[in-house]
């Protein structure tokens, strides 16, 4: 089987961070695919990123067909519906991934992000899953995406951050909230003695099963199938929909 993962940013060694944090809980028969997105914002740290980090994440499932699985490494879910839309296999974002691996592994989980701004968008997604009665809360470190790799002390600020999410939640497991977090959790965990989710491994691991499985993503209600075919104009133009 193949798993794509695409970081929906522009930065290339985040992209081959999350790529060896896939490969590490990769099953020996799945094939990681990991892709840079060519278009959008070097990091996605508001609202507006988001938005412009979509049209390149859904040109890049375009361009890489054929896959069992489609994983988005932000914790922002970005463009996951649209990516429903248009993909042959299953989508999955990471923050909806490490959630559902997070939820059964004790009473309650915390989440630890990145900057304080995005605090509230992560509340969203919280409910927006269904994780609302699970999640005791979140907590933002104050770095910024791209300063994850490059500061030298990330791993520690993480670590005092999870150990008092813990403490001031009474929760059970931590939640990574930035893919350029992932190959940090096995350390955070056995410093604070708790699990720490990780959600490129986590969504690795459950698209692998969807795969196993079978599964594809329904279209019975008709949310979900092909957007109708219908012109873009602008820079959006290439986007368009042909019948």
């Amino acid at each position: 089987m193949r798993i794509c993962v695409i970081n929906p940013n522009t930065t290339a060694s985040m992209t081959a961070l999350i790529e060896t944090s896939a490969r590490a809980v990769a099953r020996p028969d799945a094939e990681i695919v990991a892709v840079t997105s060519a278009t959008g914002p070097a990091a996605i740290e508001s609202h507006y990123d988001e938005a412009l980090a979509v049209p390149g994440l859904l040109r890049a499932i375009e361009t890489n067909p054929g896959m069992d699985g489609y994983l988005v490494a932000c914790f922002g879910d970005p463009g996951v519906h649209a990516a429903r839309e248009i993909a042959t296999a299953p989508v999955l974002g990471i923050a909806e991934a490490a959630m559902s691996i997070a939820a059964p592994l004790g009473r309650g989980f915390s989440i630890v992000t990145t900057l304080s701004r995005t605090v509230g968008h992560a509340s969203d997604l919280v409910h927006h899953h269904g994780f609302g009665r699970r999640c005791r809360g979140i907590h933002a470190c104050d770095i910024g995406v791209l300063e994850l790799e490059s500061n030298p002390v990330t791993v520690d600020i993480l670590i005092k951050a999870a150990d008092a999410a813990l403490a001031a939640d009474g929760s059970d497991a931590i939640v990574l909230g930035c893919a350029g977090m992932a190959d940090l959790a096995g350390e955070i965990g056995a410093r604070i003695g708790a699990p720490v989710i990780d959600g490129v491994a986590a969504g690795v691991g459950m698209l692998t099963t969807m795969a196993a499985m079978g599964l594809s993503t329904g279209t019975a209600s008709g949310e979900f199938a092909p957007p109708s075919p219908q012109p873009y104009c602008g820079a959006l133009s290439d986007f368009g929909i042909s019948s």
